[in-house]
């Protein structure tokens, strides 16, 4: 069980990562994002959440692609729940769809090999990372999943 302590800890670095993002000091938002991610790793889940997806934010604010798509597999693959997880795989496919856009899907086609490792108990997942890095390296990835959620992102990167 959290202590209140621990939440207060947590809260307190929430709004000094915020504040340091609006002064654009992206480095010490990163340094507060990761105290959050070590605290709320086992005991708070969605904290964790949380703090993955606004590195994920800080990394494409800073054009680090691959470092937000791993920071968002790490969110999901942590999803405390089944709606948190399939919010995650949404808030992945807009970041995969930016990428998309900027014609940066390629960052993703290797270096992924501890996010694979990471994410292996969960085989949709695994599996979904492998076609994902097939796809940015240009092959031809046809391969369905059981959640719609990665066979949307799947159309929308194809289209």
């Amino acid at each position: 069980m959290i202590t209140p302590n621990r939440r207060e800890k947590i809260m307190r670095l929430f709004r000094e990562a915020i504040e340091a993002e609006n002064a654009r000091d992206l480095e010490r938002t990163k340094k507060k994002l990761d105290e959050i991610m070590e605290l709320a790793r086992d005991e708070e889940p969605e904290f964790y959440f949380e703090a993955c997806f606004r590195l994920a934010e800080i990394f494409l604010q800073e054009d680090n692609y691959s470092g937000a798509v791993k920071c968002a597999l790490r969110a999901i693959h942590r999803a405390p729940s089944e709606e948190l997880y399939r919010l995650g795989i949404k808030r992945l496919g807009d970041i995969l769809f930016i990428m998309k856009k900027e014609n940066r899907l390629g960052d993703i086609s290797g270096g992924m090999e501890v996010t694979l490792s990471l994410v292996k108990d969960d085989e949709e997942l695994h599996r979904f990372v492998r076609a994902l890095m097939k796809m940015a390296r240009g092959e031809k990835v046809e391969e369905r999943f059981k959640l719609d959620e990665f066979n949307e992102i799947m159309e929308l990167l194809r289209g």
